[in-house]
This record gives C-alpha cells, sequence and structure tokens, in this order.
C-alpha cells in the first residue's frame, strides 16, 4: 500500500522508484469527480538531482523516518564538506549539490543537524539564523538615503549579500539562512 497524496507534506523524505527523494514543493488538487493529485517537486538526497512529478490517489511511495543528531561543520575538501558528529565523533563527506544554496553559509565549528538515513548522513540542516563578519564591502554614499538603499557585502564564509548602506568591513551580520537575507547587525 503506498502513500495517499494527502498524507505528504513539504519536507517529508519519502521513497520512490527505490530512491531517497525529498518532497520540497507540495501542492494538492482536487477536481469535480476525480480523485485527488498532488503536484510536487522532489529533491533527490543522494545527488541532490530536483525532479517534478504529479501522484495521483495512492501511488507505491512510502514514508521514511530520518533519524536527526547534532553535528558539526569541519572543513572544506575538494568538492566535499567534512561534518563532525558530536556524539561518537564521527567523519561524514558531502558534496556541495546535496547541501544546496546553504553551504554559502557555513563556517568551521558551525553546529547543526544532521539527517540520517540507515547510519548514513543525507541532509544537513544548519541553524535558521547565523552570525558572520564582513570582509569586504564599499563604503557607503553620503546622502544616498532616498530610500532602502542596500550593496553587496562579501561574508567571511564566502557568500555575498545585500545590506544597508550603514554597514562596514568587520561588522558582524545575523543572517537568515533560509533566505539569504541580512537581518541585523550585531
Amino acid at each position: 500500500m503506498g502513500l495517499s497524496v494527502s498524507e505528504m507534506h513539504r519536507g517529508m523524505a519519502i521513497l520512490y522508484d527505490g530512491e531517497l527523494y525529498e518532497i520540497i514543493e507540495y501542492e494538492h488538487s482536487k477536481r469535480g469527480r476525480g480523485g485527488a493529485i498532488a503536484r510536487t517537486k522532489l529533491r533527490h538526497l543522494k545527488t541532490g538531482r530536483v525532479i517534478s512529478t504529479t501522484f495521483k490517489g495512492s501511488e507505491e511511495t512510502e514514508s521514511v523516518f530520518l533519524e536527526s543528531r547534532s553535528l558539526q561543520y569541519l572543513y572544506k575538501d575538494g568538492d566535499a564538506y567534512i561534518f563532525m558528529g558530536n556524539e561518537r565523533f564521527d567523519q561524514f563527506p558531502l558534496s556541495k549539490e546535496i547541501l544546496g544554496p546553504q553551504s554559502m553559509f557555513m563556517i568551521e565549528g558551525l553546529n547543526m543537524l544532521g539527517y540520517y538515513y540507515k547510519d548514513t548522513l543525507v541532509k544537513v540542516e544548519l541553524p535558521n539564523f547565523v552570525e558572520l563578519k564582513v570582509v569586504h564591502t564599499e563604503p557607503g554614499v553620503r546622502g544616498d538615503t532616498v530610500s532602502n538603499v542596500e550593496k553587496p557585502a562579501t561574508l567571511k564564509s564566502g557568500a555575498v549579500i545585500k545590506v544597508p548602506l550603514f554597514v562596514r568591513e568587520g561588522d558582524t551580520l545575523k543572517v537568515d539562512t533560509r533566505s539569504g537575507k541580512y537581518v541585523e547587525r550585531v
């Protein structure tokens, strides 16, 4: 028996065609006398590839439990990011494709949650907010305050975000890792 479309939701891990996926977008639709359908975008948890799929009724899918454990980001080695489990001190590599855009906000020593499927690390979740130091930004132009003007700033992690004009090099900023936007100066 498969998973019903009404049981699916965004962020859920599923087994589909024998592969492990995460639902990143979900839209439930019911029209007239027909059955319910779900239009989804699935991200493969081992390769990072995204596919669009429509589920009708109850298909050959099943929900998967991902065990969460505390992790620490150690360093980048070529194309792999190395993490260490805080309980057993074992190390796990993950590729940039699996991490996606959140890899821009990782600095060495950052603690986060790791999700495991059968003792294999498949996904990490950064804290919602991180504090990063500005390493480069242009000085703000005096008098350029007509509206909410922003300028680019390069952070310690290498990410480039838009910040207000008053931000200077050396400032520490609070950044939202979900949207990649400036929150406040710390």
